[in-house]
């Protein structure tokens, strides 16, 4: 007995320190990203010896960054195109999935499984042609354009299905009897018992939305409705040996996806296990 639960001991201290390792290398790059925001463009690459918090904090970075692009116009367009596009992917996914997972339609698995099919086809495919539709329908450099396009997720409605098909037939059946419309049992039983995975889906769109960087760069041509990856990259080409003040304006982009993450992380993990996401 002695022996197995040393050797049980062992070995989750050896996983232990395994994830300790896994997650110090991922760490890391962020470390260094933060050391180099409070930089000037000399210390950020200065190795010998390497000082992670320099004597005298340039913290005049966070304040430049704002002064030399119109970061302040890029993160309002950011911020009204992720809110917007997450929004509309939960309302879409949720409404698809339950009519997917509790109501009964001629051929909804064919149609269900055609829908899904599409995540395995990769964006560069048909991004040609999506760009042409926009442009015939006049939304060529208006974020109207992204909105559009993201505004559905077979990923979200897969993910939302796994969820609602957890949730017994009979509660819906009941809500039936009772007289209950299918929009009303979406609303009020459905859409309350889904935080979890509504949470998972959330941070998954606002993430995905908010670090977009190829979508936004086909259809937004003008400095005035650029989002902030963009933002980034026109400071980059303007100000590209200031290694310092392209370090500050990434830890600020990165800031509202922690927040996110942060404040939905106990639902996340939930919603990760009960959708069935995990292994």
């Amino acid at each position: 007995m002695k022996s197995a639960r040393r050797k049980a001991a062992l070995s989750k201290t050896l996983v232990y320190i395994i994830l300790i390792i896994i997650a110090a290398l991922m760490v890391i790059p962020f470390v260094w990203m933060l050391s180099a925001s409070i930089k000037s463009d000399r210390q950020v690459f200065q190795m010998n010896p390497f000082v992670l918090i320099p004597e005298t904090p340039k913290w005049s970075n966070y304040h430049d960054i704002w002064v030399k692009i119109p970061l302040l116009k890029f993160v309002e367009n950011t911020v009204f195109l992720t809110i917007v596009v997450t929004l509309l992917q939960l309302l879409t996914s949720s409404f698809a999935a339950y009519s997917f997972a509790k109501l009964d339609f001629k051929h909804k698995n064919s149609l269900f499984f055609a829908y899904i099919a599409t995540i395995a086809m990769p964006w560069q495919v048909y991004m040609v042609p999506q760009f042409i539709m926009m442009r015939k329908f006049g939304l060529n450099d208006k974020l109207l354009a992204i909105i559009c396009l993201q505004a559905f997720s077979a990923f979200g409605v897969f993910m939302m299905k796994q969820f609602y098909e957890g949730i017994p037939d009979e509660l819906c059946e009941a809500a039936r009897i009772d007289g209950m419309s299918e929009y009303r049992i979406y609303a009020s039983i459905m859409l309350p018992l889904s935080k979890p995975s509504l949470a998972t889906l959330t941070i998954f769109t606002f993430v995905n939305t908010w670090n977009d960087y190829l979508g936004p760069l086909i259809y937004l041509k003008s400095e005035s409705k650029k989002t902030i990856q963009l933002g980034l990259k026109m400071f980059i080409s303007q100000y590209s040996s200031d290694y310092g003040l392209i370090m500050a304006g990434s830890v600020l982009s990165l800031i509202p996806v922690l927040v996110v993450f942060l404040c939905l992380q106990k639902y996340f993990v939930e919603g990760v296990a009960a959708t069935g996401l995990k292994g």
